[in-house]
């Protein structure tokens, strides 16, 4: 048997994988935004979207990393987590500012430092912070008016002033940027735009759902010019072959021909399918070449560990009356439908399930790429619900 300590395969939610392919014109152009920062230079802040399970979080994380081990201040946080923005950021950027804390910080640290202390006072009256050293005589502070982006843009503003005193900068990254409330997502469109005006030292990065765009569109109607927009789609046939093969040949492990193309085949290019798929043939495996009836079994048992969690998470997270909307929706696959398909399938007037459809976008199951279609989050979402029986 496959030694299962070495097994490559990583899948889970914004785990990176051993090799991560197909996202070098991503990365790289996260690596210039940073570069440019770093000389004086503006860079447009950053929109990653696409499909659930395509890589979105993993390649959040990459640029986290990126700037990290260039010095860079970096706070990441996830939207949706029963948190406002202003607690997020302001709880993310604690850990990164106590570790410059010292008796020589420079003027601007200082500043950056108080007000932070003054942006937790916003939130949250009772906490307190202490980050060492005596900040009685430094600038700073104002960051606790109440207003969202009075407090933040004072805030990321000294922040970003105290990376840019060291030759860096300030990076936020935000995971699930769809689910911020409007008034967040206005605030974060308002100060990249005065971040930009002003030159500051900051770059930010949103991921979300494919519907990311649209609503940054909605909080402000310039945002097709304020940020970079770079979807993440799946991997094509080569890059998938590369992500399962490159992997286990690090452990001096191969695939045969035929196994990795059933496996390339059956993940369609998504990243975290060809994980699931790649462990599980590997585990199944025993001994190398990985060979087709390993992959054969590897493939049946990936699917039933997808199903049973992937999908059922989310499947179960409806309603009875939200699965018949998703059931309705299943019919055409995964290209998405138009609410008056689905009305008529379920023979109810549209207006009727604006309801359903609403809550089903609220958990992130469905989006609305164009108005009147609604379409999965999850790539083979409609086979996972034609597969369960009918209630």
């Amino acid at each position: 048997m496959m030694n299962p300590v070495t097994n490559p395969y990583s899948p889970g939610a914004g785990r990176p994988p051993a090799a991560l392919v197909g996202r070098d014109h991503e990365r790289g152009s996260w690596k210039v935004a940073l570069e440019r920062i770093e000389r004086g230079r503006g860079a447009q802040p950053v929109v990653l979207y696409g499909l659930r399970g395509v890589g979105k979080t993993v390649l959040l994380s990459d640029f986290a990393a990126l700037a990290s081990a260039r010095r860079w201040i970096v706070a990441k946080a996830e939207a949706g987590a029963g948190k406002s923005l202003r607690e997020m950021l302001g709880e993310s950027l604690h850990g990164p500012l106590a570790d410059l804390a010292r008796p020589s910080a420079g003027r601007r640290l200082l500043q950056g430092l108080r007000t932070a202390l003054s942006f937790k006072a916003s939130y949250d009256l009772a906490g307190t912070w202490n980050f060492g050293i005596d900040l009685t005589e430094a600038a700073g502070g104002g960051a606790d008016t109440g207003f969202l982006e009075t407090d933040l843009a004072k805030l990321l503003k000294d922040v970003s002033a105290a990376g840019q005193e060291q030759g860096t900068g300030l990076a936020i990254l935000i995971d699930e940027a769809q689910d911020l409330s409007g008034a967040e997502l206005t605030a974060l469109c308002s100060i990249a735009h005065l971040a930009g005006q002003e030159s500051w030292s900051l770059v930010i990065a949103l991921a979300g759902l494919p519907s990311l765009p649209r609503v940054l569109a909605e909080a402000k109607s310039y945002s097709e010019r304020l940020f970079s927009f770079e979807r993440v789609e799946h991997l094509d046939d080569a890059l998938a072959r590369e992500a399962i093969v490159r992997p286990a040949a690090d452990e001096s492990v191969g695939w045969t021909e035929p196994a990795v193309a059933l496996v390339v085949q059956q993940a369609s290019g998504y990243p975290y399918f060809l994980q699931q798929l790649g462990k599980d043939s590997w585990d199944v495996a025993t001994s190398s070449p990985i060979q087709l009836a390993d992959a054969r079994v590897g493939v049946e048992r990936g699917r039933a560990a997808l199903d049973a969690g992937f999908f059922r998470a989310r499947w179960d997270r409806a309603t009875r009356s939200e699965q018949r909307y998703l059931r309705a929706m299943a019919a055409d696959g995964d290209n998405g439908s138009s609410s008056g398909a689905i009305a008529e399938r379920l023979q109810r007037r549209v207006t009727s399930l604006g309801p359903v459809r609403a809550s089903l976008i609220a958990k992130g199951l469905v989006f609305a790429p164009e108005h009147g279609i609604v379409a999965f989050t999850v790539p083979d979402m409609a086979s996972f619900i034609q597969r369960q029986p009918a209630a």
